[in-house]
């Protein structure tokens, strides 16, 4: 479903990823993981059309992707999930869901939301700002969801929150990706979460993509030495 091929992205003339390239299946999920500063978040963004791509292609549903604004990508079936979860703060959590209509696949709040994020449901009236960390987690990634996406795309998910409620989140994905057939690109540098919620992980490191395996055939300990410092 999706096929990213020699993607190359900079910041001004300083180059952060070099030659990115990754395939990612109809409901399957995917993990990338690397220590911070080694192009996890840029390549995400690069994915979405937060920053540009200088060279490469992104390939979703064999259209390319790779010079449309972020709006069309979203239309076409990504969701973005960003890091440090930028919900509104102002607004209740039923406004912040219903902000990810806007692609019209739902006609209101699917029920399928609440019966994930209960929580969601009990506080709907709450300002999106009086949230926990965890909380808001799950809020930005039920708006992300109202869009009904085909790939949901998540940077740094866990950061910042307390470890219960991460099991939570690895939970909701799981059940979420079978119940709606959903493919998931996740970067990460909690290692145990990418191992419970990814088919597959792949191991960034100074902007390349330097491992990528099936979880179960993965040299866990290989992969732990790129994430420390």
């Amino acid at each position: 479903m999706l096929s990213v091929s020699k993607l190359n992205i900079y910041y001004g003339e300083s180059h952060v990823v070099h030659d990115a390239g990754f395939e990612l299946g109809e409901a399957e999920s995917l993990a990338l993981v690397g220590r911070n500063g080694m192009g996890k978040s840029t390549l995400l963004k690069a994915l979405i059309g937060m920053i540009p791509a200088r060279r490469g292609t992104i390939l979703f549903d064999g259209a390319d992707l790779k010079d449309l604004p972020s709006f069309r990508r979203v239309a076409a079936g990504l969701a973005f999930v960003p890091q440090g979860r930028m919900i509104f703060p102002q607004l209740t959590v039923e406004e912040n869901i219903l902000t990810g209509l806007e692609t019209g696949r739902y006609r209101s709040i699917p029920s399928f939301i609440y019966e994930f994020f209960p929580v969601l449901r009990d506080m709907k009236n709450r300002r999106g700002g009086n949230l926990s960390g965890g909380q808001q987690q799950m809020l930005a990634i039920a708006r992300a969801l109202a869009s009904r996406p085909k790939l949901l795309i998540l940077d740094e998910p866990t950061e910042g929150i307390q470890p219960s409620i991460i099991k939570d989140i690895a939970r909701s994905l799981n059940e979420l990706k079978k119940e709606l057939n959903l493919a998931i690109l996740v970067s990460e540098q909690v290692l145990s979460f990418a191992l419970e919620v990814a088919d597959r992980l792949m191991v960034i490191d100074r902007g390349r993509i330097v491992r990528e395996a099936h979880k179960d055939s993965l040299n866990i300990d290989e992969v732990r030495s790129y994430l420390t410092v």
